[in-house]
């Protein structure tokens, strides 16, 4: 069989239309010959009545009230995708499909124990086959699995990607479709920067990086699931029939089959940083760090000398970072309102010049750099939030991305 995975996003499947124009998807893969495997995200963002968000919001905890215990969030969330999925599986039949639901679990993914955010330990897919090869569709509920003792489990942010990419790698599929509300992966993001471009290809190293930087489009765990057994990944409009972004493991080529050598694929970002700098003789950096992870703080941008240490944390947890800090015994030097930009591209490495031609570009426009750092294939540098959009926009400008449509 020609398999192909199909993964709906929440907006995908929000509305009827939305529905009906995911639906008209499917069908043209059947009519090209695929065995088609669909996986849905439970239905529109957080205010949507099934979103998961939504969900969890009927259990906000004050401080009479105790936690939601892990098993029982789980299966609350894995209502979100159940309700999707029925839905979504009943607008195939009424069109003359015949088609099977399956829960995470009846799909064959098995989940470790770590409920909220399970790790999938293997995919028997033997009952998804015996499906597709009776000629039906099979709508799969992502975001979920099972453990050992049957128990449901979650799969954490980007579960319903992640889904998609392990069946896909389980079931040996020719691809996996993402579909969501954009046309495909941009050379940055559209809000900040006028001219930004839709890319036709990109590798999986390129997206993992613009995804761990701030780009959305896709989780990285879902692109580096795909990446084992090198799966084509198509990053895809519902509301469109253009063939979008495709991941792969090759880098770009242009017609006439010469390599396109590009050496910046895209600008990223990611807003709403708190940089921390620690210094002093003899600073206790295992301490540090260990104190961080003591209190689930998680640090990013991390820069080590003998006598200083610098990282980033989120805005929304600089406060407790700091007083953590404090009662150790260090004096933290605090900076809220930062910003992380990043330039991506596989052909960064080993290239001269890149660096300079990043800090001159930012100096014409008077953006200081707090803070950088490298490695084979992305640039970060660090600013102030508000110099986030000229920062993106003046890189965007200096490495000629808009007019790099590869």
């Amino acid at each position: 069989m020609k398999i192909l995975v199909q993964k709906f996003g929440g907006t995908s499947v929000a509305t009827p239309e939305s529905r009906l124009a995911a639906v008209r998807h499917i069908e043209r893969a059947r009519e090209e010959g695929y065995a088609v495997v669909v996986v849905v995200s439970a239905m529109g963002r957080k205010g949507d009545p099934y979103a998961t968000d939504t969900l969890l919001s009927l259990f906000q905890v004050d401080d009479a009230q105790r936690p939601l215990a892990a098993r029982d969030r789980d299966l609350l969330m894995a209502c979100g995708e159940t309700i999707s999925a029925v839905v979504f599986a009943n607008m195939l039949r009424n069109r003359g499909h015949k088609v099977q639901v399956m829960t995470g679990a009846q799909a064959g993914i098995l989940t470790n124990d770590d409920f909220g955010n399970a790790r999938i330990l293997d995919i028997r897919p033997d009952r998804i086959l015996t499906a597709l090869g009776d000629d039906q569709i099979v709508v799969v509920m992502g975001f979920q699995g099972a453990n050992e003792a049957g128990e449901i489990t979650t799969l954490g942010r980007g579960g319903s990607d992640t889904t998609a990419t392990a069946l896909g790698v389980a079931l040996e599929a020719d691809a996996v479709d993402i579909f969501t509300d954009v046309s495909g992966i941009m050379t940055a993001d559209p809000r900040l920067v006028d001219d930004a471009r839709q890319l036709s290809q990109v590798t999986y190293t390129e997206i993992c990086n613009l995804a761990y930087q701030g780009a959305k489009v896709i989780h990285p765990r879902a692109v580096e699931i795909a990446m084992q057994r090198n799966i084509p990944i198509r990053v895809r409009s519902t509301h469109s029939d253009d063939p979008g972004t495709l991941v792969t493991q090759a880098p770009p080529q242009l017609e006439h089959g010469a390599l396109f050598d590009r050496f910046v694929t895209g600008i990223a970002h990611s807003a709403n940083l708190t940089q921390i700098r620690l210094s002093g003789h003899g600073i206790g950096t295992s301490s540090i760090f260990t104190l961080m992870a003591e209190h689930d703080i998680s640090v990013d941008f991390i820069s080590v000398t003998p006598f200083e240490v610098a990282f980033t944390v989120g805005d929304d947890v600089a406060e407790i970072a700091t007083q953590k800090l404090q009662e150790l015994g260090y004096t933290p030097e605090v900076r809220r309102g930062c910003a992380k930009v990043s330039v991506v591209g596989a052909g960064i490495m080993g290239v001269p010049g890149i660096m300079a031609k990043i800090v001159e570009a930012l100096a014409v426009e008077g953006i200081d750099i707090l803070q950088s750092a490298d490695s084979h294939t992305t640039i970060w540098v660090l600013v102030d939030g508000e110099h986030m959009g000229p920062a993106v926009r003046a890189l965007h400008r200096a490495f000629q991305l808009a007019g790099n449509v590869a």
